[in-house]
C-alpha cells in the first residue's frame, strides 16, 4: 500500500512540475517559465498582380475556359498570414463552348506565386474594386 501511495505522490509531483513548462506568454508565472512568443515575419511587399496572373494564368483559369479580357484589382494584405489576395476577372467559355460571361476569382499570392484561387462571392469586396487589364 505504501508503494502505491509513493507512486501516486511521485506521479502527481511530476505532473505538477511538468505543467509549469507549458505556461504561455500571458500566464501569471515568472518570466523564465513562460513560452516566448513566436517572432512574426514582416509582411512581404505587395506583388505585381498583373505580372503574376499573366505568368500563371493557367493556375487561375482552366485552359479550356479560354480566358479573355483578363483584368486584375490591386492586392490586399491577407488578414491571417503573410500573403496577399487580389480579385481577377475575365470573360470565360464553358466546357460546352457557350459563353459564361465575366467571372471573378480571388487569388492568394505568396512569394510571387498563386497558391490558391476561389470564385468570388457576394460578400467579397471584388464587386467594388477598380480593375485594370493585364
Amino acid at each position: 500500500m505504501l508503494r502505491i501511495v509513493a507512486h501516486v505522490a511521485l506521479l502527481a509531483s511530476a505532473l505538477a512540475l511538468g505543467a509549469c513548462g507549458f505556461a504561455d506568454s500571458r500566464a501569471p508565472v515568472p518570466d523564465f517559465m513562460r513560452l516566448k512568443e513566436a517572432d512574426q515575419l514582416p509582411p512581404e511587399p505587395p506583388p505585381d498582380v498583373k505580372r503574376v496572373v499573366r505568368e500563371q494564368i493557367d493556375v487561375v483559369f482552366l485552359n479550356t475556359s479560354y480566358p479573355r479580357e483578363v483584368q486584375v484589382a490591386l492586392p490586399h494584405h491577407e488578414v491571417r498570414g503573410p500573403g496577399w489576395t487580389a480579385c481577377v476577372r475575365a470573360q470565360l467559355t464553358s466546357a460546352t463552348g457557350s459563353a459564361l460571361g465575366a467571372q471573378t476569382y480571388i487569388v492568394t499570392i505568396n512569394g510571387g506565386k498563386v497558391i490558391d484561387r476561389r470564385r468570388a462571392e457576394v460578400d467579397d469586396i471584388c464587386g467594388s474594386e477598380a480593375y485594370e487589364p493585364i
